[in-house]
């Protein structure tokens, strides 16, 4: 069974892009947690583990940071027909 859209897709799309940065302030904290620990006790594996999670995750929430100063990007309006679904033609 094909639906067939609405056109309202775009309007009413949502990012977790607010969730996602939430979720990487989480990681941060226990990445940089880990590391520390791990250091401390001589577990040098485990710390450059938790520094590489450190690393990534950072990377990511900078991409998230980045994404949501962007803004709402171009969004078709109501003139623009709805997509015709796979298979149509």
């Amino acid at each position: 069974m094909v639906v067939m859209r609405t056109g309202s897709e775009p309007v009413t799309a949502r990012s977790a892009l607010r969730m996602r940065f939430w979720l990487g302030v989480w990681g941060v904290v226990w990445a940089v947690f880990g590391t520390t620990v791990f250091a401390l006790v001589g577990r040098w594996g485990w710390a450059l583990a938790c520094g590489l999670l450190w690393l990534v995750v950072t990377v990511d929430l900078v991409v998230v940071v980045r994404h949501i100063r962007q803004g709402a990007h171009y969004q078709p309006g109501r003139d623009v027909p709805p997509y015709e679904p796979p298979g149509s033609r």
